[in-house]
């Protein structure tokens, strides 16, 4: 099985993952605002799920007999997604997770899903699908709350 794609694939995601993860972080620590308790909790609570999910992601490549990134070198050479550079207002925080969690939805469908396919990795497959549909959930809830805008 020449799963290699597959792997880069997972590696890619794994650094998507991590630099969500170091942006939820600073979303949580400078958010400001009239909603800042929401935020900052919410923010926390999506940082928390990156944060498992990431060794999720890391254990299926060792599982599939690939080589987990483990550098934040590497991270930020192979992701698709850029780290938060500016101290963003409320709104262009929610609107960057939005397209954030989009664009990571698309590559899973794209991308991921077809390699796996390929590969009849059912196992990747379905820990593709999770992670798709916590995302979905997150991009409906944040459209929901950005609504009230």
């Amino acid at each position: 099985m020449d799963n290699q794609k597959l792997i880069n694939f997972l590696n890619q995601l794994l650094s998507n993952y991590f630099v969500m993860y170091v942006k939820l972080h600073r979303y949580h620590w400078f958010v400001q605002g009239r909603h800042f308790f929401v935020l900052h909790e919410k923010f926390e609570e999506m940082y928390n799920m990156f944060a498992e999910d990431l060794d999720e992601i890391a254990e299926r490549i060792l599982m599939i007999d690939g080589k987990p990134l483990a550098t934040m070198v590497k991270y930020l050479k192979e992701a698709t997604l850029t780290e938060a550079n500016a101290d963003d207002k409320e709104n262009e925080m929610i609107n960057q997770l939005i397209e954030d969690y989009n664009q990571i939805i698309t590559e899973i469908k794209d991308e991921g899903m077809v390699y796996a396919d390929n590969e009849n990795d059912e196992p990747t497959l379905d820990l593709l699908i999770s992670l798709q549909a916590k995302l979905e959930k997150y991009v409906w809830m944040l459209k929901a709350y950005r609504a009230y805008e």
